[in-house]
């Protein structure tokens, strides 16, 4: 068996550790909701689907956080490796996504044409990655600095 494989075979284990975690915790705080899992890069991706979750979603994303965080306590519990797993609600996250490379876009073009550094607003390390690619597919670099919660993306003009 390839290491590929064997990788990828570990990754779907920590989404159904995960969704076993999510399911019984939608079922305490009776909540309807479907998971759905996935292999995205190198992590465990899952998502829970429903009609009104935007109480596991919280203010700017920060229920959410804290229970991706909690999943992958769940994850670590039951395989004794740290996860890097990825939870999304109702598509929360994919929907920031795509507002965050729209910024990085344009906060990469500012910093070409101004020549300067050009700093963001503080993020969440998962908003703070989505930028960097965006940086780094652009040609140029950037950086975190700062620190929690207001660490922010740094974009250096090249």
């Amino acid at each position: 068996m390839s290491e590929q494989k064997t990788r990828v075979e570990a990754l779907e284990a920590e989404g159904e550790i995960a969704a076993d975690y999510l399911e019984e915790l939608l079922d305490i705080a009776d909540l309807d909701g479907d998971l759905d899992m996935d292999v995205e890069g190198d992590r465990a991706a899952v998502s829970i689907i429903g009609a009104d979750l935007s109480q596991l979603v919280g203010r700017d994303g920060e229920v959410l956080e804290a229970l991706q965080e909690l999943t992958r306590l769940a994850v670590l519990r039951e395989t004794g490796e740290r996860s890097r797993l990825m939870l999304d609600v109702s598509g929360f996250r994919a929907r920031r996504r795509e507002v965050l490379e729209a910024q990085g876009a344009a906060a990469v073009e500012e910093a070409k044409r101004s020549g300067e550094k050009v700093r963001l607003e503080p993020m969440t390390p998962f908003e703070r990655k989505v930028v960097h690619d965006v940086v780094a597919a652009a040609g140029l670099t950037s950086e975190s600095e700062g620190v929690e919660p207001r660490r922010y993306v740094v974009i250096r003009p090249e």
